[in-house]
């Protein structure tokens, strides 16, 4: 059985809030174009990367914006907590609880990429704990699982 944490899932503008305030409390500037490229990535319901993004946020902007730019947001995003990356499809997720530092594991659909994440502290510690045996710090694990989720599954048997 799985660890689990205890935490509140948000969206639309309550993520947007949170992350505004979990940014700031990190000492970091929440300037119009990061509050913009933020809300473009929490409008994605799947992975997206940063030239989806990009297109996102020069449509709102009405002027082209660097996919460049886009990057450097979104990794700061994702050192942040705010943003989580999905290293085998280097796209990004928005971090629905992004108040709550933990390990994620993404579950990946093959057929139409969607994408899940769960939390298992006992499995994500072990892995920490292997990796500072042999001599690693500040690990975290990335870990991904493809498949078809249950919709795809369901959808080949008919």
């Amino acid at each position: 059985m799985a660890s689990r944490h205890h935490h509140h899932e948000h969206r639309g503008e309550g993520l947007v809030a949170v992350a505004q305030a979990v940014f700031t409390a990190a000492g970091e500037q929440w300037t119009a174009m990061r509050a913009d490229v933020f809300a473009a990535l929490a409008r994605c319901e799947r992975p997206a990367s940063a030239y989806d993004i990009a297109e996102s946020v020069a449509a709102l902007r009405g002027k082209r914006v660097a996919a460049n730019s886009v990057y450097r947001i979104l990794d700061l995003f994702v050192r942040t907590n705010l943003a989580r990356r999905v290293e085998s499809a280097s796209a990004y997720i928005a971090n629905s609880h992004p108040g709550c530092r933990h390990d994620c594991i993404f579950l990946i659909c093959d057929s139409c990429g969607a994408i899940v994440h769960i939390d298992d502290d006992r499995l994500t510690q072990t892995l920490v704990g292997a990796a500072r045996r042999a001599g690693f710090a500040d690990v975290r694990p990335v870990i991904e699982l493809r498949g078809h989720c249950a919709g795809c599954s369901a959808e080949g048997e008919g």
